[in-house]
């Protein structure tokens, strides 16, 4: 249940901050800092959030406290610096809070972890689309946070993915996965923002490619618990690597190669959390914080042509083997208990 709640609270969250940038500040003159103000505080602030949230745990108030800033950032009458500042904040507590309970609750697993990443793709582009639509958005936002802390929602239905008392393989060099995986993060983003989708224009295909997003994160944690996150990226890193790379200016083949890509979110996610299990704050966090570097570099990047393509094959290829290197092979598993999940047997 609390899941749930918390899955549709994300892209509420998400599709809230967004309504409010376009909505609310949309005539600002600095626009644009205040967008980058917002990814700053959204972002960047996670990791450390994380450590207060490992350190102090009131992670279910935590998550209401973010969503109840979040909406006040669209109602009250704030000036532009203030209001940023809410929904930046609101929003990077709200995604720590909620994410660790996502991860202390999945029995490690990653299926819970695809769930509740997945809506935030359909929030932000709903937001940025329909700004219109914030004062509802953010009234649903305000019951959402109410029911969150409410007793019922921790109780599970039988309609809730299995949670098994598990616990992961035993790490020889956590830190250096913890290393390599924050650096894959860092680098797909620096990758993302090379690439150029020419038919992309208009709100329909806009909400077209958020869709076909949200469907590959929340496939990926099924697809990584069924057949293992090494099988998962081999299937997935490949294509996307062929079809961003080379076919980015078609729009089928784009689509395709951005389900592909982001199956391997809440693989690296899972992956994060398996090397630091006793901090699940700082686990989620990590892989936000590590965005807003990425994406800054990104920017400064100035690539077309062959060197466009031969970099954003290498980022793919770096996050191929991130996953390869923190996950190595199926006899780490050999003293996990991760249930009864297929590959701990098949997985090479």
């Amino acid at each position: 249940m609390l899941l749930l709640i918390h899955a549709i609270s994300h892209l509420l969250v998400d599709a809230v901050c967004a309504a409010t940038l376009f909505g609310p500040l949309g005539q600002e003159p600095g626009l644009s800092s205040l967008v980058s103000l917002y990814s700053l505080l959204a972002f960047s602030t996670q990791c450390l959030v994380g450590l207060l949230a490992d350190r102090f745990r009131h992670l279910r108030p935590a998550a209401a406290a973010g969503m109840l800033c979040i909406a006040l950032g669209f109602f009250l009458p704030l000036s532009a610096l203030p209001r940023v500042i809410l929904i930046g904040l609101g929003n990077s507590v709200f995604h720590v809070a909620a994410g660790s309970l996502t991860l202390q609750n999945s029995g490690f697993r990653a299926a819970p972890l695809g769930c509740f990443v997945a809506p935030g793709a359909i929030g932000v582009s709903l937001g940025c689309i329909l700004p219109l639509l914030g004062p509802v958005l953010a009234l649903l936002l305000l019951a959402a946070a109410v029911i969150s802390v409410l007793p019922m929602a921790a109780q599970r239905d039988s309609n809730s993915l299995p949670v098994t008392p598990t616990q992961p393989a035993e790490i020889s060099h956590p830190s250096a996965v913890i290393l390599v995986l924050t650096a894959a993060v860092a680098i797909r983003a620096i990758g993302g923002v090379a690439v150029r989708f020419p038919w992309q224009t208009g709100p329909l295909l806009t909400m077209l490619t958020a869709f076909f997003v949200f469907g590959g994160k929340l496939a990926g944690g099924f697809l990584c618990d069924r057949i293992g996150p090494r099988r998962s990226a081999w299937a997935s890193v490949p294509a996307a690597a062929v079809l961003i790379s080379f076919c980015s200016a078609w729009m089928l083949p784009a689509l395709l190669g951005q389900f592909a890509l982001n199956l391997t979110m809440p693989i690296t996610l899972w992956l994060l959390y398996r090397a630091i299990p006793d901090a699940p704050g700082f686990a989620f966090g990590m892989t936000a914080s590590a965005l807003i570097p990425g994406t800054m570099a990104g920017k400064y990047l100035a690539l077309s042509g062959p060197a466009r393509w031969y970099f954003l094959l290498l980022c793919f290829l770096f996050g191929l083997w991130a996953i390869l290197f923190s996950f190595p092979s199926a006899k780490a598993l050999g003293h996990s208990s991760v249930g009864s999940t297929p590959f701990r047997r098949n997985d090479r």
